[in-house]
């Protein structure tokens, strides 16, 4: 009997210092983002098959009502990881201050515009304006593609344009910041003045006014360029517009919360970002890719996306994006916002 109790004693033990070990190595950490909900559930999935041991509760909000959320926790944060989040909201003082300079794994593989001087944040993934056409909508109405932005003040599309709302969506607030750097202040408040003559309404997400084009709501959606790879590829009858008077456009950041309490695990996640499994994803649902040698998508070559980018984006300044994002948006509020 005392052999039989002493092995099997020794069998708990040894159960009981496994199950312990295990624990050791298990994590949870908690992610702040606003990238779409189908990309995030896959990213998650491959990273849970690479980190099974690490718990990842992922909170998602549109790109404008995530700041005042990580804001209003900014003294008792509750995220451990910013993770896919506009970068001209990510270069606010207010935030930046919030982040932890860290050297992410591959991170050196990324160019200067892609990745902070300080470390306190890299982008791997963006998304560019483009308009979302409903071929069959503008055929039945005999109205022409439009090309360019001063297309869409032409009075002919009156009723027919859907724009996101800036405040509350990263494509629309790109989109006015963009057109304004190129025009210059004046000018480009004078021309969304007059843009806004044909808008039928601003809608709360980036990909809605595709949406609503895609389906024949309205004949024009002022989107994201994925937005419309994706209506082409499930066979809507829309076709791609990369205005050629310059497209604006944003970077997604990552960053480290300096008041994490799971450091080692956000760290582990961050690297996860830069990885091979996470890569290859990537292109499923960026029009921007940011890690070199990443092949463009099928869909992107379907819709007619240039593999150049260069050629056809605005330059953006961040910098001047993020400084100026408060008044930009108090502007278009007290004159265009409705």
């Amino acid at each position: 009997m005392k052999r039989f109790s002493f092995r099997r004693t020794s069998l708990m033990a040894a159960c009981a210092l496994a199950t312990l070990a295990g624990a050791a190595h298990a994590g949870t950490i908690t992610v702040y983002t606003s990238l779409e909900e189908d990309e995030i559930k896959d990213y998650v999935e491959s990273a849970k098959k690479d980190m099974p041991d690490l718990t990842i509760n992922v909170l998602r909000l549109s790109t404008g009502d995530l700041g005042p959320r990580i804001l209003a926790e900014s003294k008792n944060p509750q995220n451990d990881v910013i993770w896919g989040w506009a970068l001209t909201n990510v270069m606010d003082p207010r935030i930046e201050g919030l982040l932890e300079p860290y050297t992410v794994k591959g991170s050196e593989k990324l160019d200067a515009a892609s990745r902070a001087p300080d470390h306190k944040w890299f982008a791997t993934t963006g998304y560019m304006a483009a308009f979302c056409v409903n071929t069959e909508a503008l055929k039945a109405k005999k109205l022409p593609v439009p090309e360019t932005w001063q297309d869409l003040t032409n009075p002919i599309y009156k009723g027919e344009v859907v724009m996101p709302n800036p405040v509350s969506s990263g494509t629309g607030y790109l989109q006015i910041a963009a057109l304004l750097q190129s025009k210059g202040d004046e000018k480009g408040w004078a021309f969304l003045k007059s843009l806004d003559g044909n808008i039928a309404q601003y809608t709360k997400s980036g990909s809605r006014p595709c949406k609503a084009a895609r389906t024949g709501e309205y004949a024009i959606g002022v989107s994201l360029a994925f937005a419309a790879m994706q209506s082409i590829e499930e066979g809507y009858p829309v076709e791609m517009v990369i205005p050629k008077d310059g497209a604006g456009y944003e970077l997604e950041a990552s960053g480290l919360m300096k008041a994490s309490k799971n450091k080692a695990d956000a760290k582990r996640f961050l690297d996860w970002t830069l990885s091979g499994n996470a890569t290859t994803r990537y292109t499923k649902y960026k029009e921007i890719v940011t890690i070199p040698g990443v092949p463009q998508s099928q869909a992107a070559k379907a819709a007619g996306l240039p593999a150049d980018l260069s050629k056809v984006l605005y330059p953006v300044d961040f910098t001047k994006s993020a400084k100026e994002r408060d008044t930009i948006l108090a502007t278009w509020q007290k004159t265009i916002g409705r």
